[in-house]
């Protein structure tokens, strides 16, 4: 009999696991799978380049300011029904979006897809927390851990191959099966939880403060290059919101009785720590996917599709690492294996700087397998050190927390790289130019070959400034984030080694 419950116990566990994977996939997917389709959908809703970016715009910042609310929705409706609201709300509004037939239509339908969405990946990891004991919570963090680093990287290959096959509106059809599934899976596998913590009074100022900072963020990161940054009025005002909001929040939970997120949360060393790391690994992530993508199809002229299968190889050596990493934290510590996959993840980004637009594929390949490598390293024992020694019952209000951090430091990541790439190519295209002169020798040997007394031979020779001027662009932000890996493994070194569970202890010893 015990035999039996032990093993209806094990079955159950995989099942919740490959349930909670399934939520956390379909949500990651949909941060970039609509990126490749945003052209088809502005030809066909007839939108311009900057209203067509609220498709994007509207999801992430409602998924970013609903996150952090996620502790407090499970303590009020409990963590099953809210589980199965935000699965079905999901597949809802993703059908919507599919069958928009305006501008207005599709953005009020992503914004609600991101309210519905918010609660999925902190609600999956606080699950697979809770289901399985310390000693093998490296292994499910692993399984988390592909869902939320492999859902970006093959958003742009799915999307990319749904959009040319059938249609943009497969870009948001194509989550109802996973959605349904998952339905099914909650249904049958999810119990109640056990621990479920009191839902206190709703602090509404705390969380409009907060509200108001992530908005107005989002929305200078989003606009800034296109307005010129701080000279522009709307994002002078925006700068004073985020700042203002941000302010606010944090004075209000250091001085309220019940705040919107509790303070017992950071006086957690580890917990805070693995908030400033995991805003590295968001923004050094999906910097290099937003950088690569260009690179890939404007400056070597890839199609979309063949773009998206060059960068499928990061997802296969995130998959690998984690899998790998899984079975190794429980006998490495977990503070090498991060600084190990931060020091990867640094040389990858070291071999990227010396990127041409000619680079092979492979070379392309074997990079992106390296860095996916690293990042899986840094993730699965991230997560098993950031919540080792938290409280059970802060559990999910730290990983909505934990999440909320990852997608701001996405979101800064990429709007410093693309306001620096734009820069760096004005400046590098200038440093160039002044080489350019019929009076320069090499160019006065080379006269008859460039065709240079043509209009056609000067606007090829044009053409060829530029293309270098953004090829250097790329390597100096390439540099950059690789500064910013390497300086990330000092920090490792601050982490605490987590207690040991009893039951660890006592299997380890039988």
């Amino acid at each position: 009999m015990a035999a039996a419950s032990a093993g209806s116990g094990v079955i159950n566990r995989q099942m919740i696991t490959a349930t909670v994977m399934l939520a956390t996939l379909m949500q990651a997917l949909d941060t970039t799978i609509a990126n490749v389709a945003l052209p088809y959908l502005q030809g066909s809703l007839s939108a311009t380049t900057d209203q067509i970016n609220w498709v994007l715009t509207s999801y992430i910042a409602a998924a970013a300011i609903v996150t952090p609310a996620t502790g407090w929705l499970e303590a009020r409706f409990g963590r099953k029904p809210l589980f199965l609201i935000a699965v079905i709300g999901f597949i809802t509004t993703s059908m919507f979006c599919g069958a928009a037939v305006s501008l207005g239509q599709i953005v009020l339908f992503r914004l609600l897809q991101g309210i519905f969405g918010a609660p999925l990946v902190p609600l999956s990891q606080a699950v697979l927390l809770d289901a399985y004991p310390r000693e093998q919570q490296g292994q499910a963090m692993a399984v988390f851990g592909l869902g939320v680093m492999l859902g970006p990287i093959l958003g742009p290959t799915l999307g990319g191959w749904l959009t040319d096959s059938y249609s943009w509106r497969w870009v948001f059809y194509v989550n109802v099966p996973f959605g349904a599934l998952c339905v099914v899976g909650l249904l049958f596998f999810l119990g109640r939880r056990a621990n479920r913590p009191p839902a206190g009074a709703f602090d509404w100022f705390g969380f409009g403060m907060l509200g108001i900072g992530i908005a107005a963020l989002q929305l200078l990161l989003d606009r800034g290059e296109q307005l010129d940054w701080f000279a522009s009025r709307e994002i002078q005002i925006e700068a004073a919101l985020c700042a203002l909001g941000f302010y606010m929040f944090t004075v209000h939970m250091l001085s309220a009785r019940h705040p919107f997120i509790s303070v017992a949360l950071l006086r957690n060393r580890n917990f805070v720590l693995g908030l400033i790391m995991i805003f590295v690994v968001g923004a050094v992530l999906l910097s290099t996917l937003a950088l690569l993508t260009p690179y890939l199809e404007n400056l070597m002229n890839y199609p979309v599709f063949t773009a998206g299968l060059v960068l499928a190889p990061r997802g296969i050596g995130t998959m690998a690492a984690m899998v790998l990493v899984g079975q190794l934290t429980r006998f490495v510590d977990a503070r090498l294996l991060i600084a190990a996959g931060f020091a990867m993840t640094g040389l990858s980004l070291y071999r990227m700087t010396g990127f041409t637009p000619d680079v092979s594929q492979g070379v392309l390949i074997r990079t992106g397998l390296l860095q996916g490598f690293g990042i899986g390293f840094v993730f699965v024992p991230l997560s098993t050190v950031t919540f080792g020694t938290l409280d059970p019952a802060l559990r999910t209000e730290g990983t909505g927390l934990y999440s909320l951090m990852r997608n701001i430091g996405s979101s800064i990541g990429i709007s410093v790289m693309g306001y620096l790439l734009v820069r760096n190519a004005a400046i590098s295209q200038a440093g160039l130019v002044e080489h350019v002169s019929p009076y320069r020798q090499f160019v006065r040997d080379h006269i008859q070959q460039l065709h240079l007394a043509a209009r056609s031979g000067r606007g090829a020779l044009a053409q060829l400034v530029t293309g270098q001027a953004e090829a250097i662009a790329y390597i100096d932000n390439f540099k950059l984030l690789m500064i910013v890996a390497f300086l990330s493994i000092p920090i490792v070194m601050l982490v605490q080694r987590g207690r040991q569970d009893p039951r660890a202890a006592n299997a380890a010893t039988h």
